[in-house]
């Protein structure tokens, strides 16, 4: 699978992507909000048909981000992120499980978030596309909000983390509110 947006290519990743995969999870500007795989969570999840662990290429220009001042320093600067998919063909589900950018503010992940919805809702049998998202990540909510997600409700104290018990929003789409 490989997915074009304006500025990025989005592919599947494989075994060689998962320490960058790490990496980005664990960067103070991500850590808080996604969950961190183990090195033989993520190659599981490569081997799974019902799972899509994808990278975000940048694949027209090069910015003057330096990944090195920005603490990615394993990450090649065209790296823009990386999501994980569970698709659950038996009820027609696409769950975003994960999804991360390196450069914030720039548009990344808006352009990632379109591309996956479109892809979803185009290319595969989805009826319902689903995220969750803690209440303290401002700007995903914001983003799934702009996208037209509808806000499900809240899963209350449902994660116990480093930082205590964290509430989960759930956002959705239905293949009757996609709109191309």
């Amino acid at each position: 699978m490989i997915l074009h947006t304006e500025r990025m290519e989005i592919a599947e990743a494989d075994f060689q992507d998962v320490d960058m995969i790490k990496e980005i999870e664990s960067h103070h500007d991500n850590r808080d909000f996604v969950w961190t795989g183990t090195r033989e969570q993520h190659q599981e999840e490569i081997k799974r048909q019902d799972y899509l662990l994808l990278i975000f290429k940048d694949d027209r220009t090069f910015t003057d981000w330096n990944p090195a001042e920005d603490g990615y320093a394993g990450i090649p600067r065209e790296i823009k992120g990386f999501a994980l998919i569970h698709l659950n063909e038996q009820s027609h589900i696409f769950e975003i499980r994960r999804i991360a950018i390196t450069e914030k503010g720039k548009g990344y992940g808006r352009e990632a978030m379109e591309a996956l919805i479109r892809y979803a809702f185009t290319r595969t049998g989805t009826n319902r596309l689903w995220l969750d998202v803690y209440p303290d990540n401002i700007r995903g909510i914001c983003l799934y909000e702009s996208l037209g997600m509808h806000r499900d409700g809240i899963l209350r104290q449902n994660y116990k983390s480093e930082r205590g018990y964290l509430d989960q929003i759930v956002y959705s789409m239905l293949r009757s509110e996609y709109r191309g």
